[in-house]
């Protein structure tokens, strides 16, 4: 019997944590398959072993992995398949699917402008754009930011788009921040590339609404996950082609 098992990050963040459940289940009440569960890869339970689990306990012998990441970093890379391996070696009888990440897709793109072009009530030429990513060291990552920032770009019609970082990479996201609203007359919109909610976005507002009680003009978007084209991602993922594919064979 198919399953399948959504993984999120997880957070300290109970609004965080609420919000990443209340997507998954919109996305399941969407999608036709009697086994699904959530799990998360730390922080927040039930962790992947015990999703994994409760697949296997309801008659699972397919399980379907769709991981709710945006991009390719190290969890993707790393975390996520160590975890996997050891459920696979637990449970050899049951076949693993593992699908990919979001990555710089067209789809998200248009959603994203959508959303600042609805909180921004209109987007002009003069409009600068900062987009807050949660960092990483792999240059793979930090290409797809610039694929991001041109993409959003172009689709806005602004002539400024720029990119900051939360952990990991450089500007940071101060140095962002004060090289963005440098430009006097120019409004700030910072979009946090950030799924749900959580510590991560909380620094965001902190730091956004400073500078606003400094006189500058400067708004951010909501968490990408507000957006029906992150479900609909999510939904499209669970059904295409597989990244991965374990079994008894072919992972041992």
């Amino acid at each position: 019997m198919k399953a399948i098992l959504y993984i999120g990050h997880g957070t300290r963040s109970k609004k965080g944590a609420s919000e990443a459940k209340a997507f998954v289940q919109r996305v399941m009440d969407r999608i036709d398959v009697p086994i699904q569960e959530i799990s998360f890869l730390e922080l927040t339970d039930p962790l992947i072993a015990e999703g994994f689990a409760r697949c296997v306990e309801r008659g699972a012998t397919e399980i379907t992995v769709v991981p709710l990441f945006l991009l390719a970093a190290g969890h993707i890379k790393k975390d996520i398949p160590m975890v996997l391996g050891s459920l696979q070696e637990k449970y050899p009888q049951i076949n693993i699917a593992v699908k990919d990440p979001f990555g710089v897709q067209g789809s998200i793109l248009d959603g994203v402008a959508e959303l600042v072009s609805a909180i921004a009530d209109g987007v002009d030429p003069t409009d600068r754009l900062l987009i807050v990513g949660r960092g990483s060291s792999d240059p793979a990552i930090l290409a797809d930011f610039a694929s991001i920032a041109e993409g959003l770009k172009a689709r806005l019609g602004i002539g400024h788009a720029a990119v900051c970082y939360l952990a990991a990479a450089k500007p940071t996201l101060d140095e962002g921040l004060e090289a963005i609203t440098q430009k006097a007359g120019s409004r700030v919109i910072v979009v946090p590339y950030l799924l749900f909610s959580g510590l991560l976005m909380a620094e965001i507002n902190q730091k956004v609404s400073r500078l606003t009680r400094q006189g500058q003009e400067i708004i951010h978007t909501s968490p990408l996950s507000s957006h029906q084209s992150i479900e609909d991602i999510v939904i499209a993922r669970a059904f295409e082609g597989t990244s991965c594919v374990w079994g008894t064979t072919a992972f041992h």
